[in-house]
C-alpha cells in the first residue's frame, strides 16, 4: 500500500537529523545517569556506546524495510501480514504514542513541581501545552520539523555550560575502568530505553521525506550526535558525583547546574528547566502527529479531528496522575514497552519483511 505525498508537504533530507535527535532528547537525559549507574557503576559509559551501535543497526533495518515496502509502517505491515491484520497491529502504536506523550509531559511537570512551582496546576499547564501542540501539529510535518530544528539549535548553549563545572570535577571517579561484567553492562543498556526511544518515528514520517535514501546519512549522523551527547553528559555527571552520591538525586543533570553561578543569574537550573519546555515540545508534537496519522490511515478519520481528541485523552490521563510515585511507575512502564518494541519487535519486523520478499519473489511467475 503505497502512500503518495505531495512534494510541498515533504521535508528536506538533512532535516531528518533534527527530527530524530529532537525526538530522542527529552526528559530521559535529565536522570538516565543515575539509572544506568545502578547496574554497571561508572562503567555504564560503555552501555551508552553499545546502545548507540544497536540503534544504528535498527535504523538501517528501518530504512531497509521502508524501501522494500515502499512506504511507512502501515505499508510494511501490509507487505507482511495483509491489509486487515496490519491495521489491527498498527493500532497498538496509537496507544504507545499516547503513553509516550503522557510520560514526557507529566514527567516535565513533576520536575517543575519539585524544582520551581510546587503548586503548579497539572491540568491548566497541560491544557496550555496541548493547545500549542495542536496548533503546531495542524501545521503538518513541516511545521513540526521546524520546531524540532529550533529545539536542537536554540538550547545548544546548555551543552557548553557543563564546562563551567570542570573545577569541581574529578575524572578519577571513572576509575577503575572495565570493572563490571558484560551482563551488568547489558542491564545498564536496557535501562537506557526511555532515554533513546523516539527514532522509531522514522517508520511513520518516512514517506514525507524528499529522496529518502539521501536522508539515511543524516539519520545516522543524528544517532551519532545523540550518543555523543549522552556520553558527554554522563562523563561530566560521573566526574561530579561519587556513585553513592549519584543515587541520591533523581535528576543529576539539574543538580549539577546548581554550582553554575553567573553575574546575571544565580539559579541557572531555572533557565535550564525553562529551556526544557522547548526541548520536549517536538516530543509531544511528533508523537501526537504519528498517533493521529495512524488513526487517519486505519479508521479514515481526519487528523484535524483526531488530534484534539487524542490531546483530550492525554490531558485527562495526565490530570489523574497526581503523585511522583505514579509518575515513576509510568516512566518505567513506558521504558519497558519502548524497549520491547524497538529492540525486539523491530528486528522481528525486519526479518519478516525479508522473508515476505523472498516468498513473493517465488510466487511471481517468471
Amino acid at each position: 500500500m503505497k502512500v503518495t505525498i505531495p512534494e510541498n508537504k515533504k521535508i528536506a533530507p538533512f532535516l531528518v537529523f533534527f527530527t530524530i535527535h529532537a525526538m530522542q532528547t527529552g526528559i530521559g537525559i535529565l536522570g538516565f545517569t543515575r539509572i544506568i549507574a545502578r547496574h554497571a557503576g561508572y562503567d555504564s559509559w560503555m552501555s551508552i556506546i553499545l546502545v548507540g551501535i544497536i540503534i544504528h543497526i535498527l535504523m538501517w533495518m528501518i530504512y531497509k524495510m521502508t524501501a522494500i515496502a515502499d512506504g511507512d509502517i502501515i505499508a510494511v505491515h501490509t507487505y507482511i501480514f495483509g491489509k486487515k491484520l496490519s491495521k489491527m497491529i498498527c493500532s497498538i502504536f496509537i496507544l504507545y504514542f499516547c503513553l509516550l506523550i503522557v510520560t514526557v509531559l507529566r514527567g516535565f511537570i513533576e520536575i517543575v513541581h519539585v524544582w520551581m512551582f510546587p503548586d503548579l496546576s497539572i491540568f491548566w499547564f497541560s491544557l496550555t501545552f496541548f493547545i500549542l501542540a495542536i496548533y503546531i501539529v495542524n501545521g503538518g510535518i513541516r511545521t513540526i520539523t521546524g520546531i524540532a530544528f529550533f529545539s536542537v539549535v536554540l538550547p545548544f548553549y546548555i551543552v557548553i555550560t557543563f564546562l563551567l563545572t570542570l573545577p569541581y570535577a574529578s575524572f578519577t571517579n571513572l576509575l577503575p575502568m572495565f570493572d563490571h561484567s558484560l551482563t551488568e553492562v547489558l542491564h545498564s543498556t536496557r535501562s537506557m530505553s526511555l532515554t533513546v526511544i523516539g527514532f522509531e518515528t522514522l517508520l511513520f514520517f518516512y514517506p514525507f521525506i524528499k529522496s529518502p535514501e539521501k536522508s539515511r546519512k543524516w539519520a545516522f549522523f543524528s544517532n551519532i550526535y545523540t550518543t555523543l551527547l549522552n556520553l558527554y553528559v554522563a562523563i561530566f555527571i560521573f566526574a561530579y558525583f561519587s556513585e553513592n552520591q549519584l543515587q541520591k538525586y533523581t535528576w543529576p543533570l539539574l543538580t549539577i547546574w546548581k554550582v553554575i553561578k553567573m553575574p546575571f543569574v544565580e539559579r541557572f537550573e531555572y533557565i535550564g528547566i525553562a529551556n526544557w519546555c522547548l526541548i520536549i515540545l517536538p516530543n509531544i508534537c511528533l508523537a501526537l502527529w504519528c498517533a493521529s496519522r495512524l488513526i487517519k490511515q486505519i479508521f479514515s478519520i481526519r487528523q484535524k479531528t483526531s488530534v484534539p481528541a487524542l490531546a483530550i485523552v492525554c490531558l485527562v490521563t495526565i490530570s489523574l496522575i497526581v503523585t511522583g510515585e505514579t509518575q515513576n511507575m509510568l516512566s518505567d512502564l513506558t521504558g519497558k514497552i519502548g524497549f520491547y518494541i524497538n529492540f525486539f519487535y523491530l528486528p522481528f519486523l525486519f526479518f519478516a519483511t525479508l522473508l515476505a520478499r523472498k516468498v513473493k519473489k517465488r510466487e511471481t511467475p517468471s
